[in-house]
């Protein structure tokens, strides 16, 4: 049996990881930051994003300087925006040289309070309206979160706004 073209592209792609996707994913790797599960190369529809939390409905990409003010990064994240992804994106040399600011920042994301000077793109459609694996992995989530919260000291962990609708108790 013959694999897909797909799955061969996303697997030529973790193959060739640049540098700086090698040092993130040491970090985001084995459930390592508050129990989510995050993989590499992801197929979404025409895409393949740099890593992805399918629970957390979050994607992550490292870019080079090529990206600079790419048309086609526009397009390509207001595709994953339209999936019920949200995108965070680093540069290179960020990770490379500021790996504790960008895992803080990935921290503030999952908090849901986004720092002001990272490239973030809140998902415009609501996690919830993914039909019922949605609804699923937005309780999952919400649940993660919730463990996380009490097992880490990490300030930006403690608290995550609740969805439009849902209530506290």
């Amino acid at each position: 049996m013959t694999e897909s073209p797909r799955i061969s592209r996303a697997r030529q792609l973790r193959l060739n990881s640049t540098p700086a996707e090698n040092r993130l994913w040491y970090v985001l790797r084995n459930r390592t930051l508050g129990g989510h599960k995050f993989v590499r190369q992801l197929s979404v529809g025409p895409y393949f994003a740099d890593f992805a939390c399918r629970e957390l409905a979050l994607v992550i990409e490292v870019d080079g300087g090529q990206h600079a003010d790419s048309p086609s990064d526009e397009v390509r994240t207001a595709y994953l925006n339209g999936q019920g992804y949200s995108v965070l994106r680093f540069w290179n040399n960020e990770v490379l040289r500021n790996s504790e600011g960008v895992f803080l920042a990935i921290c503030l994301v999952i908090a849901g309070t986004p720092p002001l000077d990272a490239r973030y793109t809140a998902a415009r459609a609501n996690l919830m309206g993914r039909g019922t694996r949605g609804a699923r992995a937005a309780s999952g989530a919400r649940a993660a979160l919730l463990k996380s919260s009490e097992e880490t000291p990490h300030p930006a962990l403690a608290r995550r706004p609740l969805p439009d609708g849902e209530r506290s108790s």
